[in-house]
């Protein structure tokens, strides 16, 4: 929840998002609906999707309480719907580099959502390899307007969206031998991976040209 709604500094014992959890839900549905329409009509418009899948996820319980420790915070529903920014997350998959900015485009003109802040980690790699494009928004409830909450929207690619999810898993190993290693062909994997992307988007943009002839 963003800082002009209201919430009580404390939440229900059994979840850390106390009577704010249906909201969320349905906040993170009607973005989700929106972009389903977007595809809808760039499909029909263009012949091609606007991307190819989206995954969602409200952080669990156990995560949100331990990233509220991380940054010093008491554990209730008004840090983590406030001083965190992902307790909604949505994440969009493109085939290609230049969807990432449509679909950025696409969420800047959903009605009810507000973006915040905006990074740009294609372009601009994280120093491991990571590639995203990361969006914070601000969302309202679209049962109570007044309300809004802080969605993360993360777009990459489909290769970019493979090479993160190797590097989570391995992240969270214990114990891995040679781990300098694996981290150098993680980013030598990352760069050419973004090499393919550029390849692909070159081979898209060449065969739109022969069929625009």
């Amino acid at each position: 929840m963003t800082e002009t709604a209201s919430a009580a500094p404390s939440a229900a014992p059994e979840s850390i998002y106390g009577p704010y959890r249906r909201a969320m839900e349905r906040v993170r549905d009607s973005v989700i609906e929106a972009l389903e329409q977007a595809n809808a009509r760039t499909k029909e418009s263009t012949g091609y999707s606007l991307y190819e899948h989206v995954n969602t996820r409200i952080k669990s319980d156990e995560s949100m309480r331990e990233k509220c420790e991380r940054k010093g915070l008491e554990a209730n529903a008004y840090n983590a719907l406030t001083r965190v920014r992902d307790a909604i997350g949505v994440r969009v998959v493109t085939r290609f580099i230049d969807d990432i900015e449509l679909v950025v485009r696409e969420l800047e003109q959903i009605e009810g959502v507000e973006v915040i802040e905006k990074k740009d980690y294609v372009f601009n790699a994280k120093l491991n390899g990571y590639r995203s494009y990361h969006v914070i928004a601000s969302v309202r409830d679209p049962l109570n307007p007044a309300s809004a909450y802080f969605v993360e929207v993360q777009i990459r690619t489909i290769a970019m969206d493979s090479w993160a999810a190797l590097e989570h898993e391995l992240k969270y190993k214990k114990g891995i031998k040679n781990q300098e290693r694996i981290v150098a062909e993680l980013k030598r994997c990352a760069d050419e991976l973004a090499s393919c992307d550029m390849s692909m988007q070159t081979i898209r943009h060449l065969m739109d040209e022969a069929e625009s002839e």
